[in-house]
């Protein structure tokens, strides 16, 4: 994927549903985490974080937004799909 695609999937990000593997919903994407040095997408930020979500614990950024590994991310379309066994 050339480096001008890589930007234009991460925007269509922005504004999506996450969602589990199971179908529990986690909340939106509102905004999008990059290594500053490789520039390799870390972290995708929750709008609008579900009830479920804020039980999980889950690393929250300084802003105190809900943080998703990027790495989870297992399929991205309608809405991002994550498997949440790699997020807990």
């Amino acid at each position: 994927m050339t480096e001008d695609k890589g930007r234009s999937y991460s925007k269509e990000l922005i504004g999506r549903t996450v969602v589990s593997k199971t179908g529990k919903k986690f909340g939106e994407v509102g905004d999008l985490i990059f290594e500053s040095n490789s520039g390799e997408l870390i972290h995708l930020a929750l709008r609008g974080p579900t009830s479920y979500t804020d039980r999980l614990e889950l690393e929250k950024s300084k802003e105190g937004e809900i943080l998703i590994p990027f790495s989870a991310v297992i399929a991205s379309g309608d809405f991002v799909v994550v498997s949440e066994e790699d997020i807990i």
